[in-house]
């Protein structure tokens, strides 16, 4: 009797139980129906973020890779598929694509990555590629290594597009280096080069400067006009470039002047010849348009000295007005003055 009366009393409840439980299925249903709506609502936020996150990377040129260790296989985003011209659906075989650097770049890339996963660090390069395409670029190369533990697992970051930035740099410093005119080095690259003149080692075989100005030049603007003067200068450029093949450097110092570094000739005589076939290479007539000008060169040579007592331009320059003042068209070597001092000591 007692058992059926349970029986009873729990068969009194199912109704009751029923309905907590399907208030209890309800209430959970809700909950995970509510959690649901929250990732979606994620999945769209992320998605939208994502799609501005590439629409910015693709307007900055910006794209993010990563390449596992030691297998060495790689994620690119789409950016980085499309700074190399290569499909987005494409096959990332690591050695393939290392072909596209240039010697240096890659030289470079593989020392500095080497110790960047030594040192469980990083690395910033700037790097020139030729893509498939033929297309060549410099790209901005980001890198960071990641470990578990102290095992380098991975390495990411980001490449970026600097191929604009990269021409435009190297259009200034060649304006601020060269002269636009001729093509020769500027004055402020001479300066350069002779302000570290004295730091270089050139064995045995002395420097030596030639200051060259033309003669008669003022003549060809006022008769022929300054177009006229300007490719006057151009043919005397061109005419002293091949004249000095292998000189350190030729440059045009100012407006009809001219200076060229030698070094490695084997004697005096040597750079006096290279002075003189200066004066008869730019000695010779001009034609430009069925008009013929003439100009002619002098030409004042120093050679350096670490005992000089002056600085090689000035004496240089010593040596140019000298040729001037004999006439022109010629070729004057500056002489140092004898020192006293010396001179007693080999007497005595």
């Amino acid at each position: 009797m007692k058992l059926l009366a349970a029986f009873a009393k729990i068969a009194s409840r199912l109704p009751t139980l029923r309905c907590h439980s399907e208030a209890a299925i309800e209430a959970l249903q809700r909950t995970l129906a509510e959690k649901q709506q929250r990732l979606d609502l994620q999945a769209v936020a992320l998605a939208h973020s994502r799609k501005i996150f590439d629409r910015s990377s693709e307007a900055a040129r910006i794209g993010v890779w990563e390449c596992s260790l030691p297998d060495n296989s790689l994620v690119w985003t789409r950016m980085v598929y499309d700074l190399f011209d290569m499909p987005h659906d494409a096959d990332l075989d690591r050695g393939e694509i290392l072909k596209c650097y240039s010697k240096e770049s890659l030289l470079e890339l593989a020392r500095l990555r080497t110790r960047a996963i030594e040192e469980r660090s990083g690395f910033t390069l700037d790097a020139e590629i030729v893509t498939p395409k033929g297309n060549t670029r410099w790209i901005r190369i980001t890198a960071t290594v990641e470990s578990e533990g102290d095992v380098p697992v991975r390495i990411f970051g980001m490449k970026l597009d600097i191929t604009t930035e990269k021409m435009m740099f190297d259009q200034i410093r060649y304006l601020a280096e060269f002269d636009t005119l001729t093509g020769l080095p500027n004055r402020a690259q001479f300066q350069s080069a002779l302000r570290h003149l004295p730091l270089r080692e050139f064995g045995c075989n002395a420097p030596a400067l030639l200051l060259i100005d033309l003669d008669g030049f003022k003549g060809i603007n006022d008769t022929f006009g300054h177009k006229a003067g300007d490719e006057c200068l151009k043919e005397t450029a061109e005419r002293l470039s091949t004249a000095c093949k292998g000189a350190e450097l030729v440059a045009r110092i100012g407006g009809d002047e001219f200076a060229v570094l030698v070094c490695g000739y084997d004697s005096a005589d040597a750079v006096a010849a290279l002075a003189e076939r200066i004066v008869q290479s730019l000695g010779r007539f001009i034609e430009r348009d069925g008009t013929r000008m003439h100009v002619g060169a002098s030409v004042g040579v120093a050679f350096f000295d670490l005992s000089l007592r002056s600085d090689l331009f000035g004496c240089a320059d010593s040596a140019l007005y000298k040729a001037k003042t004999e006439g022109k068209n010629r070729f004057h070597v500056h002489e140092a003055p004898v020192d006293v001092d010396n001179r007693k000591m080999d007497a005595a």
